[in-house]
C-alpha cells in the first residue's frame, strides 16, 4: 500500500478539524483491527440507522458503550472464567471472547439513542437529528421594500 503525505494541506485548512481527524483515523487502521467483533450497519428508515455486532459469548456486563465527541466506542473485556470458578477444558475454541476496542466515528447530527443485547448481537440504535437552523426553511418574497432599505434609497 502506498502512503501519501498530506500534512502540507492540513496545515492550511482552519475549520476542518473533525476531517483532518478522519483522515488521520483512516491512516492507522490495519487489517486485524477491522475484523473482530463483525458488524453490520444497517438503515431501518428516514433518520434511522442501527448497529448489530456479533459479541457471542459476552455477557451484558462484559460489553461497555461510550460516546465523546463523536466517536461511538464499544469494548468487551471478557471475564476469566477461573475467576467465575468454572474449570471447562475446550477440545476446540471457535468462538472467540477476547477484548476488544471498536470505534465508529458519527457526524456531527447523529445520535445514539439506545442499545440492546439479545441472542449474541449487540444492537445499537441511531437516529439523525437535525438542528432547527439548519433544517431548510422557506423565505417568504414581499411586495415592498423593508423600511431600512427605503431610508438608505432617500439617504443616496
Amino acid at each position: 500500500m502506498r502512503t501519501f503525505d498530506i500534512s502540507p494541506l492540513l496545515r492550511s485548512s482552519i475549520g476542518y478539524e473533525n476531517l483532518n481527524r478522519l483522515v488521520e483515523f483512516a491512516g492507522r487502521v490495519d487489517g486485524s483491527e477491522t475484523a473482530y467483533p463483525p458488524y453490520n450497519i444497517e438503515k431501518l428508515g428516514d433518520g434511522a440507522y442501527r448497529i448489530a455486532m456479533a459479541v457471542a459469548g459476552f455477557s451484558r456486563d462484559e460489553l461497555d458503550l461510550t460516546v465523546q465527541e463523536n466517536t461511538l466506542v464499544v469494548t468487551g473485556n471478557a471475564a476469566n472464567d477461573a475467576d467465575a470458578g468454572e474449570t471447562r477444558v475446550f477440545l476446540h475454541r471457535g468462538i472467540a471472547k477476547r477484548a476488544f476496542e471498536r470505534r465508529f466515528q458519527l457526524a456531527d447530527t447523529i445520535k445514539v439513542t439506545g442499545a440492546s443485547y439479545a441472542d449474541g448481537l449487540l444492537n445499537i440504535e441511531l437516529v439523525r437529528e437535525i438542528p432547527e437552523h439548519k433544517k431548510p426553511r422557506k423565505v417568504a418574497i414581499g411586495e415592498t421594500l423593508p423600511a431600512v432599505a427605503e431610508t438608505r434609497l432617500a439617504a443616496e
